[in-house]
C-alpha cells in the first residue's frame, strides 16, 4: 500500500501530520539549498525509526538547526554537537549529528563547485536509484539506499512520491519534478 492510500486508513490522530506532509511537501521539488540539506537530515534521522516520529519532531529539529542554514551548521563546533545530544527534541544520534554537520560542510563545497547544491543533483541527473545510492555513498555522511531513494523522492528527483490515482500527483506533475523533464 503507498502512502497515498495508507493515509485515510490511518486513525485520526495520526492522519492530520501525515496527510499535511503528502499533499504539500512529499515529491514536490525543493529549490531552496538549505531546505534540500533539511529534507536530506530528516530523512537521515529517520533510518530505523518511523517517519511520524520525524514529522512529529520537525519544528524542534529546525530549532535545534538553526532552520538548516548551511554555513551555520557547517560551522558547528564541540559544543554545539554536545548542545544537539543534549536535546530531546530531536534524535539524540551521535552518528546523524556528525553527519548532518559534514553533510552542510559538503553541501557548501557543492555550492562552490556547481552554484548550488540543487545543480548538483541536476548535474548528475538523469540516474537509476542504484547510481544515486552509490553517488551518495561516496559524496555524504550516513546515506544508505532507503536514505537516498526517500530522499529522492521526496524532493522530486525520483518518481514514486504519489501514485497516479493521487491527487496530489498532477499538482506535484504541475511542478515539473525532475524526473519528468525531458533530458
Amino acid at each position: 500500500m503507498s502512502y497515498c492510500h495508507a493515509i485515510p486508513s490511518m486513525p485520526e490522530e495520526r492522519r492530520a501530520i501525515h496527510k499535511a506532509y503528502h499533499d504539500q511537501a512529499y515529491g514536490f521539488p525543493i529549490h531552496d539549498d538549505d531546505e534540500l540539506f533539511c529534507r536530506l537530515v530528516l530523512e537521515i534521522n529517520q533510518a530505523g525509526l518511523s517517519w511520524e516520529t520525524i514529522l512529529k519532531k520537525e519544528q524542534t529539529f529546525r530549532k535545534a538547526y538553526h532552520n538548516f542554514k548551511l554555513k551555520k551548521v557547517a560551522a558547528y563546533t564541540e559544543a554545539d554537537r554536545e548542545r544537539l545530544m543534549a536535546d530531546p527534541g530531536i534524535i539524540r544520534n551521535r552518528l546523524k549529528i556528525n553527519a548532518a554537520i559534514e553533510n552542510a560542510k559538503t553541501i557548501l563545497q557543492l555550492q562552490k563547485s556547481h552554484g548550488s547544491f540543487e545543480a548538483w543533483l541536476e548535474a548528475h541527473h538523469p540516474k537509476t536509484k542504484e547510481e544515486w545510492v552509490k553517488l551518495f555513498k561516496k559524496t555524504f555522511k550516513f546515506t544508505g539506499g532507503e536514505i537516498v531513494n526517500e530522499f529522492l523522492m521526496s524532493i522530486g528527483m525520483l518518481p514514486g512520491a504519489h501514485s497516479e490515482s493521487c491527487p496530489v500527483y498532477k499538482k506535484v506533475m504541475k511542478e515539473k519534478p525532475l524526473w519528468n523533464r525531458k533530458v
